[in-house]
């Protein structure tokens, strides 16, 4: 059986959720391409989103975020994974719901800090207690990945492709977004 997406797939989440994992596996397995939002406005702007923020400013990077996100949903479908801040804007879930689809990776803080502790490109986590800091930001968050149309739960033991075949999973159970057809 072959599957054929309808509507491009927006992975939401924290940071360590595996969204830009999980949507490449995913992406492979549906012979679509991946995207990840993030990567996109880096390539526009010409410097890293660190970078954007430090030298513009938060409020410019999400505006350059829901234009970028906008451009993305009007192209073809795909599997896009978007920066952490991306779907608490109201806009952008607007946008996503009205072109796409929202998948929530939904993984507990023990989980998310297991995978980020050890990274030094998550610039929100640069303080005194990254843990805390990012058990804060999951706390204020989590209501709003709530209204993911999707939510699929990560689990520590899920190798990147069983997590992909979760997504797959309930993908399937949206006809409006993945058409099984044989072949």
């Amino acid at each position: 059986m072959k599957a054929k997406l309808k509507k491009t797939v927006v992975l939401v989440g924290m940071m360590g959720a595996g969204k830009t994992a999980v949507g490449t596996a995913l992406a492979r397995e549906l012979g679509v391409p991946f995207l990840d939002s993030d990567e996109e406005i880096e390539r526009a702007a010409n410097m890293t989103v660190a970078e954007i923020f430090e030298r513009d400013g938060e409020p410019f990077f999400r505006e350059k975020e829901s234009q970028v996100l906008k451009r993305l949903l009007d192209g073809p479908p795909c599997i896009l994974s978007t920066g952490g801040g991306a779907f608490l804007s109201e806009f952008n879930r607007r946008t996503i719901s009205d072109k796409g689809v929202s998948v929530w990776l939904r993984a507990d803080p023990e989980l998310l800090w297991s995978r980020v502790r050890h990274k030094t490109s998550r610039p929100l986590l640069r303080t005194p207690d990254p843990k805390g800091t990012l058990l804060r930001l999951l706390e204020a968050r989590s209501p709003v990945y709530g209204l993911a149309n999707i939510i699929v739960d990560a689990q520590a033991e899920y190798s990147v492709e069983e997590m992909a075949g979760k997504v797959q999973e309930a993908l399937e159970a949206r006809p409006d977004v993945l058409e099984r057809r044989a072949g």
